[in-house]
């Protein structure tokens, strides 16, 4: 009877001891992934623009997903209007693993992506003008880096994010 409730107790703290080092990884397969943000150099409109990323672990340092984001601005003494809207698919690679970091708070990541970006402005003033020059098919990449205050909550900041040059916010792991 000791055997097996010794067997057992050793069995029970090696699953506990487990489930505490899967938690502890910044980014494992089946991960998911939210980036809710600001962008800063939106392209096309200039000024700060809103969106975001969700990903989704595919392997222990893969992961797949979708981007969005929105910036519009009104210039000219309001005459002038620019909105650029950008969605497309995107893969990152999480570098932790390899860099051999430790740090459970910590995921660093870079991939690519492919997206749609609809730019449109128009003019009202002295002769009017609309177009949608500078819409199409556009290639995407990003670097980044997560740091999680909670296992599940933390902050992001990407570099080449598909709507601005720097995208910083809100990141939730689920």
């Amino acid at each position: 009877m000791k055997k097996i409730l010794l067997s057992s107790l050793l069995a029970l703290t090696a699953m506990v001891c487990l489930q505490i080092t899967a938690q502890a990884q910044s980014y494992q397969k089946g991960d998911k992934l939210l980036n809710l943000g600001i962008g800063l150099g939106t392209y096309g409109a200039g000024g700060i623009g809103l969106g975001g990323s969700f990903e989704y672990g595919i392997h222990d340092a893969i992961s797949v997903g979708v981007l969005g984001g929105y910036s519009g601005r009104s210039n000219y003494l309001g005459a002038g209007r620019w909105s650029v809207l950008t969605f497309g698919a995107r893969g990152s690679y999480h570098f932790n693993e390899l860099l051999k970091l430790d740090d459970d708070k910590i995921d660093v990541y870079a991939g690519l992506g492919l997206g749609y970006r609809n730019i449109s402005w128009s003019y009202s003033g002295l002769g009017g003008y609309n177009d949608s020059w500078g819409s199409g098919i556009l290639f995407l990449g990003h670097i980044g880096a997560r740091y999680y205050f909670k296992p599940n909550l933390g902050v992001f900041a990407e570099l080449g994010s598909g709507f601005g040059t720097l995208q910083a916010g809100v990141s939730f792991k689920f």
